[in-house]
């Protein structure tokens, strides 16, 4: 999992809605991209400014604006002079450490969900902030970087595909919503084949890179318990709100993407729960191997104390010894030493040593 070094501290002593950013740094400029649709028609449009999407909103029609890159503090202060977003929601934009959330403001509903996607080629999870703010016919999404998982609802748009061109711009927000919430599916899918991969790599020879395999995907899990829980109180709040932004029609579509927030929490705990049960596995058999071990050492010095207490007797060579001067004595003593090895491996074999 991709790891960010924090700068809340730079918040530090400012008033409230002051809008600094807090996350990933980066140089390049930010991009736009404009959706403008009826149940007829759409445009698509590629502004290079904030002003420039503002001239291309349409609120006679739904209208989609997304910006990639929130690292420049004045292209959010221009966004919320253009479409007078409030300035605590500017200050949430910026910061992309924030808890997933939803909360109404005058005019605008203003929401905050992460965006997880899976790398293949690291096997790690890559985190993004995605923020939305929703007023009448039209939806602004901020999202930290280009690359997102929203394309399936871009072609839906392009191909008027179900009911999308027909609803809202809340339907719209509903279906991004939706569509990160379907690729949390598909990251729990891995992590789950992951843990069966480290069962079955457990059970046979239990190792540290096992352990460590383990160790990682708890530590994503936990990250990925921080993003799915609040995710429910934001569907849940979305799905009982009374505003005028959200048609009654959609909330029944919130409230399946608030069932779905349920399941996978359902998936996340018992993923938890396989991990911390394979620790168990882990440390069981490490146990197991040494108790063997334990056990093989214990054998061997078990039958070697007679053994050595007889060697030990004739190794004192006193004088008046008779099995000393016995052309027998030797093989005797030998023979002696046999039956009882041979005697007591047989007594370990039936009281179940060798198990």
């Amino acid at each position: 999992m991709r790891k960010r070094r924090k700068k809340l501290s730079l918040k530090a002593g400012l008033p409230p809605g002051t809008v600094v950013h807090i996350g990933e740094e980066r140089t390049v400029p930010p991009e736009y991209r404009v959706f403008t649709y009826t149940e007829n028609n759409f445009s698509e449009q590629t502004p290079s400014s904030i002003d420039e999407c503002n001239a291309l909103v349409d609120r006679s029609r739904v209208t989609w604006i997304n910006l990639d890159g929130i690292h420049e503090p004045a292209v959010l202060t221009r966004a919320g002079e253009i479409f007078h977003i409030h300035p605590l929601a500017l200050e949430d934009i910026g910061n992309t450490e924030q808890r997933p959330k939803a909360e109404e403001y005058e005019g605008q509903i203003f929401i905050v969900i992460k965006m997880l996607t899976y790398d293949e080629a690291t096997r790690t999870i890559r985190s993004e902030q995605v923020s939305m703010v929703l007023m009448r016919n039209l939806l602004i999404t901020f999202q930290e970087r280009p690359g997102d998982v929203f394309e399936p609802v871009r072609d839906r748009i392009r191909n008027s595909k179900g009911k999308l061109r027909r609803m809202g711009a809340d339907y719209l927000g509903y279906a991004l919503i939706d569509v990160i919430v379907d690729n949390y599916y598909y990251i729990l899918e891995v992590l789950g084949e992951r843990l069966e991969d480290l069962e079955d790599a457990i059970a046979e020879n239990p190792g540290k890179e096992s352990l460590s395999g383990v160790q990682q995907i708890k530590k994503e899990l936990i990250y990925l318990r921080k993003s799915i829980w609040p995710l429910r109180e934001v569907a849940a709040a979305l799905e009982k709100r009374e505003s005028d932004l959200i048609a009654k029609s959609t909330i029944l579509y919130l409230r399946d993407v608030y069932d779905h927030t349920i399941e996978l929490i359902d998936t996340l705990e018992s993923l938890r729960d396989i991990s911390s049960s394979l620790i168990d596995i882990y440390l069981s058999s490490i146990s197991n191997r040494q108790n063997v071990v334990m056990k093989t050492l214990t054998l061997i010095a078990t039958i070697f104390m007679p053994l050595t207490f007889i060697v030990g007797v004739y190794g004192m060579n006193f004088k008046d010894m008779p099995e000393l001067k016995l052309a027998w004595g030797y093989p005797a003593v030998l023979g002696l030493m046999a039956a009882i090895t041979i005697g007591m491996l047989i007594y370990f074999k039936r009281s179940g040593w060798f198990r």
